[in-house]
């Protein structure tokens, strides 16, 4: 990334004073306000990461962190790593002999990556019988910019399109080493829209995040 890039993408993604940065704890204000008792919780997060939730202004009772790639290391009892796929969490939870009961399902940026629609329902069978309550945010397809590249409207373009932007834009956070590898995150990265989160998650409430009125991010609620 360009001196440009890095400084453009800073003031709106990555830096605590960014758009990004000022999204996400509004988030997290809607999450607290809607979970109130979230320090009591035992937790799993499908798809996130043992990181992100030392970063986070909450702490359950426990966490257990399911993600297919990279979950991370802990160093503290509250939290759980899992290697496995979130879409089979129970399975991977059984096999790795960790007690699936848990208070609240929390997933973040995740329903977009699992690939397809077949991976999405399994995704959401997992998270309505894991727990009573859940969480499961993903970025708004219609919101204009897309999330992931910073890239107005590259949802809507045609593959090959997004494959060049994804290699080649300079706001991408961590550029592709191929034109393969540019292609799988693409294909890897579908967006959803509120009728279909409504399918996913039928019983749920759908909370909707907005940025300078428009709807940027959804939210399957249930409580």
């Amino acid at each position: 990334m360009n001196s440009w890039g890095k400084r453009v993408r800073e003031r709106v993604v990555d830096s605590p004073t960014s758009l990004g940065a000022k999204a996400r704890k509004r988030r997290w204000d809607v999450f607290t306000s809607l979970f109130p008792d979230i320090e009591q919780m035992r937790v799993v997060d499908l798809g996130g990461t043992v990181e992100s939730w030392r970063r986070a202004p909450v702490q359950p009772r426990e966490v257990v962190v399911v993600n297919l790639l990279e979950p991370g290391d802990a160093d503290t009892s509250w939290l759980v790593p899992v290697l496995g796929d979130a879409c089979d969490a129970r399975g991977v939870l059984a096999a790795s002999g960790v007690d699936a009961s848990f208070d609240l399902v929390f997933s973040n940026s995740l329903l977009e990556h699992v690939g397809g629609h077949a991976h999405r329902v399994a995704l959401a069978r997992e998270v309505r019988e894991l727990a009573p309550r859940h969480w499961v945010q993903t970025p708004y397809r219609y919101f204009p910019v897309e999330p992931h590249w910073v890239f107005p409207m590259m949802q809507f373009l045609p593959v090959a399109a997004r494959t060049r932007v994804a290699r080649d834009w300079p706001l991408v956070h961590t550029r592709a080493a191929s034109a393969e590898e540019a292609l799988a995150d693409v294909q890897w990265t579908e967006l959803i829209g509120i009728t279909e989160l409504r399918g996913y998650f039928p019983d749920s409430e759908v909370v909707m995040e907005r940025m300078g009125g428009l709807v940027k991010s959804i939210v399957a609620v249930r409580r």
